[in-house]
């Protein structure tokens, strides 16, 4: 039984996770997320912790995140993403409206899988959602959920 979360959505704007959702749903994807509004939110989530202590854990297929967020920033949900061996190697896709250089280094310095630009046109921002979930669903073979330590 696949009760397990694909998607989860990291995002504080109301608006963009409107867009996103309805560009899921188009792709049959929208079943399979879980939105966190908040950084706390997203590592309570992925580590079972606050109000999903009771959630048994697995790893999502891969974490679509925002960089601007309250409490925790995305830097540093990416920051313990990685630094946990649980989540290490779950795929983390930096979807931002930050037009800093200095976020993409950073992210990149952190191991993140992919960095996106938030597109200003709705029609494009949908295509890029689309292609992501497509991508790291459908085309991206993920990791072995049991990895042997000495690999």
């Amino acid at each position: 039984m696949n009760h397990e979360v694909e998607i989860l959505y990291v995002e504080d704007d109301l608006a963009d996770i409107e867009l996103t959702l309805a560009a899921m749903r188009r792709s049959k994807m929208a079943n399979t997320i879980h939105i966190a509004h908040d950084g706390v939110e997203a590592l309570d989530f992925l580590f079972c912790r606050g109000p999903y202590a009771a959630r048994e854990f697995f790893t999502p297929r891969f974490v679509l995140l925002d960089l601007k967020l309250p409490k925790v920033n995305g830097m540093e949900v990416l920051r313990a993403i990685r630094n946990d061996p649980r989540t290490a190697l779950v795929p983390v896709v930096i979807m931002t409206s930050s037009r800093e250089q200095r976020d993409m280094i950073d992210s990149y310095r952190l191991h993140v899988n992919s960095y996106v630009q938030k597109p200003v046109d709705f029609e494009i921002f949908q295509q890029i959602v689309q292609q992501l979930g497509l991508y790291w669903l459908i085309v991206n073979q993920p990791a072995p959920a049991k990895t042997s330590s000495t690999a």
